[in-house]
């Protein structure tokens, strides 16, 4: 098993589209394309952030979802946030290499001023993915999700997760049983973490002291290590401008973290953003090191 994280740098010029970095082990990452982008939104907003990527193993297809947003326009953060764009935009392929995209969506409800970070989950009981987002609507960040078979129609948008503050940076993944899901509360800038027997079903909060006393983070994600049984939560230290650090479970149900020292980890030169970590196989690693790292290809 290896994995590949997509990502974006900043808000400097370029930092806002979509970077690749692998790994063989989950915690030493290698930027691929000499740090330079491999995919440049040039529609919407002309940038992209969040971008997180999904493979659908019925139609043997590769997808990547993002935010449609670019701060490094100058318009600033409470236009974003009251005035952005209701679309997601979206790439996709058959071998992570060859990219057809973008293209945008309409997903945000009528009413809402953003549409932020979505990520997806196959629903096994539905056979559809179910893709979630955060939008501020009525002042108020949500969750929000709608359900897709092929990334291209979806189904009427409905509020996945609600708090008496702003939530916003949901990802979800699954073990024995329970469907886990970690989400930057606003207020506090930390992580809450919930779980449910159901994909859309009630949340029950799991206590976490490590998360509870961990602020200034955002854009968890979360993934198994090699040996299947060790989880990765990876978080954005935005407020001190560091990118990504790593926490690690055996279980996720007692909500117990360890966060590990820095020296045992390394995400590349480039600063990780809020992106997305999906197992590959180590052919698809050796296909995407061949490509981006050997062959040089001319850049979008």
């Amino acid at each position: 098993m290896s994995y590949l994280l997509v990502h974006f740098i900043g808000e400097e010029q370029n930092g806002e589209q979509v970077y690749f970095s692998v790994s063989q082990d989950g915690l030493h990452f290698h930027d691929l394309n000499k740090g330079l982008p491999v995919l440049k939104s040039d529609i919407g907003e002309e940038g992209v952030r969040d971008p997180f990527l999904i493979r659908d193993t019925k139609r043997g297809k590769f997808y990547i979802i993002a935010t449609d947003l670019r701060i490094e326009k100058g318009l600033g953060w409470k236009h974003a946030q009251e005035k952005g764009s209701r679309e997601i935009i979206i790439w996709e392929s058959i071998d992570l290499v060859n990219w057809e995209g973008p293209r945008a969506v309409t997903v945000g409800v009528p009413q809402a001023g953003n549409v932020w970070a979505p990520e997806a989950i196959y629903d096994e009981e539905k056979e559809a993915f179910l893709v979630f987002w955060a939008s501020k609507v009525d002042g108020k960040h949500r969750m929000y999700a709608s359900y897709t078979d092929d990334f291209k129609v979806f189904e009427e948008p409905f509020v996945y997760m609600e708090k008496d503050r702003d939530v916003i940076d949901s990802t979800v993944v699954y073990e024995d049983g329970y469907y886990y899901r970690f989400t930057k509360d606003e207020t506090t800038s930390r992580i809450l973490m919930e779980r449910s027997k159901s994909l859309t079903g009630k949340y029950e909060e799991i206590q976490s002291l490590v998360l509870e006393e961990l602020p200034g983070v955002e854009g968890p994600e979360i993934y198994l290590l090699p040996d299947g049984k060790t989880w990765c939560l990876i978080v954005d230290r935005f407020a001190e401008g560091k990118g990504y650090m790593i926490l690690q479970s055996k279980q996720l149900s007692g909500g117990d973290f360890t966060a590990l020292a820095e020296e045992a980890y390394n995400f590349g030169h480039l600063r990780k953003r809020h992106g997305g970590v999906l197992p590959i196989t180590n052919d698809e690693y050796q296909r995407l090191v061949r490509f981006f790292d050997q062959l040089n290809p001319v850049l979008p």
